[in-house]
């Protein structure tokens, strides 16, 4: 076998085996990472709650109130979906967690 194509094979063992090693995570990461989550969800909720409050007061100097009445609701309704999916990820990424860390005691 020519030097070249050994370590081209080489390469591909060693990728290989990094990679399967990086798939796995530890449970404090995963804790961590649901933990970034729900925050994320929490700024990104806040953001569109604002963003539509703002519209809607930018209507109402406007004299349009069916507009501004559809802005905060917007906003509002934006919120609350943020909010939501940014709880139940890192709701589940902390259970993972937990999960993996009371496997690892028992």
């Amino acid at each position: 076998m020519s030097m070249v194509v050994r370590r081209i094979r080489y390469a591909v063992l060693v990728s290989f085996f990094v990679g399967a090693g990086v798939a796995q995570t530890g449970p404090g990461k995963d804790i961590g990472n649901g933990a970034g989550d729900i925050g994320k969800g929490t700024a990104k909720g806040a953001g569109k709650a604002a963003k539509g409050a703002a519209e809607g007061a930018r209507d109402l100097v406007t004299l349009h109130p069916v507009g501004a009445a559809e802005s905060v609701g917007k906003g509002a309704a934006g919120a609350g979906k943020d909010l939501t999916v940014g709880t139940a990820k890192g709701t589940g990424k902390i259970v993972k967690g937990v999960g993996k860390a009371f496997k690892k005691i028992f």
